[in-house]
């Protein structure tokens, strides 16, 4: 039996649809069948050539599925079974260098990816724009029977990038229990994650800052908990500061999450904070050119700034434990998404780059074959 994947063929090179025989897993491996598989803003960067990723090769790493095939033994190690709907995790920290004997393993400088595999080579499908795909077991997260797989795929990605941006930062000694007045830059995937989970800890007002005519995209941030979604297109970046300068009594805001990916949004971040305020910044991941900044604010204004990459296994885990704990969400959390099949990968990473999606997924086709007839049991 053949499953179908997207093949990256090079910067803004069309994708090619290919079939590849299915395989049983590598020793150490599980094979899942495709639930949801998003198209990450890294995606994007890699096919507009910001990224550099080598071609012909599967990428993708929001990749949700059901696990149909694993050795029954080494899966009871990662308390995994057939059956169960799994989150595959990208990244592999060598657990040797400095990073990660200090706990910080997802800042592994010898980090290296599960679906970096030869497509030459079986089993072919390691990455997330395929029908099946196989991930190491280790790299592997169940998600709990109480979670749609579906809802969980919205924020696989952008839910733990944000979720070890925090992290970082209660590391670093930030209570958020103190955090009054918060900012969060761009309403792409990770900047509405900020502002649904900001709102839901407590922080008692939440700016959003955008840019362009998405007016779907500013309601559901609303929704979501902004007091205010503040418009770079229609309004002055100049107006926009001096509306979050007076929060605080004048003084700015207390936390800036830096969401937006534009270079131009860090001088901004840094402007409206209040003196001792706290900078994340986890959108700068890609090489889009350098930009001024009035650093004497760094110094004068005693600013807290913590950048923040990867993300590990760990923040997975919280990102599954915050949905449990705030089912109120689920419902507008599974509207975001705008499904279509793996045949339709280039429509559908038009539509992402268009940025009038919320979030893009691919999904079966309705026609699908039941893969797991093809791969026999252990």
């Amino acid at each position: 039996m053949k499953a179908k994947a997207a093949v990256f063929m090079g910067p803004e090179k069309p994708f090619e649809v290919r079939e590849f025989e299915l395989t049983e897993p590598p020793i150490g491996y599980g094979c899942s069948t495709l639930i949801a598989s998003g198209i990450c803003g890294t995606d994007i960067h890699i096919h507009r050539g910001k990224l550099f990723t080598a071609a012909p090769s599967i990428i993708g790493h929001e990749f949700v599925g059901k696990l149909i095939a694993l050795d029954q033994t080494e899966g009871k190690k990662y308390g995994l079974k057939a059956g169960d709907n799994v989150i595959a995790d990208i990244a592999v920290p060598c657990k040797q260098c400095l990073l990660c004997q200090n706990g910080d393993d997802a800042n592994c400088v010898n980090m290296r990816v599960t679906n970096g595999g030869d497509i030459e080579q079986p089993p072919h499908l390691y990455g997330g724009y395929a029908e099946v795909n196989y991930t190491p077991l280790s790299n592997l997260i169940r998600i709990p029977d109480e979670l749609d797989p579906t809802m969980v795929c919205t924020f696989a990605c952008p839910g733990p990038t944000a979720m070890h941006a925090f992290a970082l930062a209660r590391q670093a000694g930030v209570d958020f229990a103190k955090i009054k007045v918060a900012l969060v830059q761009g309403l792409g995937p990770v900047g509405t994650y900020a502002v649904m989970y900001l709102k839901a800890i407590g922080v008692e007002k939440v700016f959003a800052i955008t840019a362009g005519n998405n007016e779907k995209r500013e309601r559901l941030a609303k929704k979501l908990g902004a007091a205010e979604v503040l418009n770079l297109t229609k309004t002055p970046a100049e107006e926009i500061s001096a509306r979050l300068l007076q929060e605080n009594g004048g003084l700015g805001v207390d936390l800036a999450f830096e969401a937006s990916g534009a270079p131009a949004a860090v001088p901004q971040g840094l402007e409206v904070l209040r003196n001792r305020g706290v900078y994340l910044v986890p959108g700068q991941y890609s090489n889009s050119g350098g930009v001024s900044i009035q650093a004497q604010w760094i110094t004068f204004k005693a600013l807290h700034i913590i950048g923040s990459s990867q993300y590990s296994v760990r923040d997975v885990e919280d990102y599954l434990q915050f949905l449990c704990e705030h089912r109120e969400l689920h419902p507008l959390i599974a509207e975001m998404g705008n499904r279509y099949t793996v045949e339709e990968i280039n429509r559908a990473i038009e539509d992402a780059k268009s940025g009038n999606n919320i979030k893009t997924m691919l999904v079966p086709r309705s026609n699908a074959p039941d893969f797991s007839a093809a791969i026999p049991q252990k």
